[in-house]
């Protein structure tokens, strides 16, 4: 069984990863994809005055540090996985990843991080199970 465990950093990204060790522990045979996708940059204001190296540096630091929580957890219960920062499009880049790494299912959430966020991730959820050639558990 291989997953792609995706996670924002949020405490619901813990109830996430939670789930996903639920779903490896007793397998022989598993692999986890740990992925953080950060959306691109495009304001104007920031582009204009950034480099596009330093631009994807710091989404890249954005998206560790967003994995941290979830790397513990995993971490803690001893579960194996691999750690990926995705850019592009959430959604998108989520089923592209799945598909490109031969996944079996994606795990996801309902909603992420703060108020704008969880209406925002909801609609990331609709779209990955839509645009996703595996199957996708959602987690609420």
């Amino acid at each position: 069984m291989k997953i792609l465990l995706a996670v924002d950093g949020s405490e619901h990204s813990n109830r996430i990863t939670r789930h996903a060790i639920r779903l490896v522990q007793g397998c022989a045979d598993y692999q986890v994809i740990l992925l953080n996708v950060q959306a691109p940059i495009d304001a104007p204001e920031v582009v204009s005055h950034m480099p596009v190296r330093e631009i994807e540096a710091m989404q890249e630091t954005r998206g560790g540090d967003a994995m941290a929580a979830a790397r513990a957890l995993l971490d803690e219960a001893g579960v194996t996985y691999v750690p990926e920062v995705a850019l592009g499009p959430v959604a998108d880049t989520i089923a592209r990843r799945a598909t490109e790494s031969g996944c079996d299912t994606i795990v996801i959430g309902t909603h992420g991080a703060g108020a704008l966020r969880s209406a925002l991730m909801g609609s990331v959820a609709t779209d990955v199970i839509r645009l996703a050639g595996c199957p996708v558990t959602v987690v609420k």
